[in-house]
């Protein structure tokens, strides 16, 4: 599993019958930054995946990749390679909350 932040949506009017009425998402995964542990930096690729959960630009989220992805809940017969298996509330490291940040 990783963390991505939701930076978009992809709409696709020509694709896989399979594929109707799935809505697509583009992700930027995130990663602890090394040099501050305190929070969480972009990192340098962008990923589409499948949304079954509702997910909305700027959430925080969980997406697996690959034959993981497939084995989400409804997403078996599915031509995919990615799909959004969480929402995320809040992520801590070393005891510290990073996202979203304390108020």
């Amino acid at each position: 599993m990783f963390l991505a932040r939701v930076i978009g949506v992809v709409v696709a009017t020509k694709k896989d019958a399979a594929m109707t009425g799935r809505k697509l998402l583009l992700l930027r995964p995130l990663v602890v930054d090394e040099a501050a542990p305190d929070r969480l930096r972009a990192g340098a690729n962008t990923v589409v995946a499948v949304d079954a959960l509702g997910a909305g630009a700027e959430d925080l989220v969980l997406f697996c990749q690959g034959s993981s992805a497939r084995a989400a809940d409804g997403m078996k017969t599915l031509p995919i390679d990615a799909a959004v298996i969480g929402i995320v509330d809040r992520v801590d490291v070393f005891d510290q909350r990073i996202a979203p940040p304390a108020a």
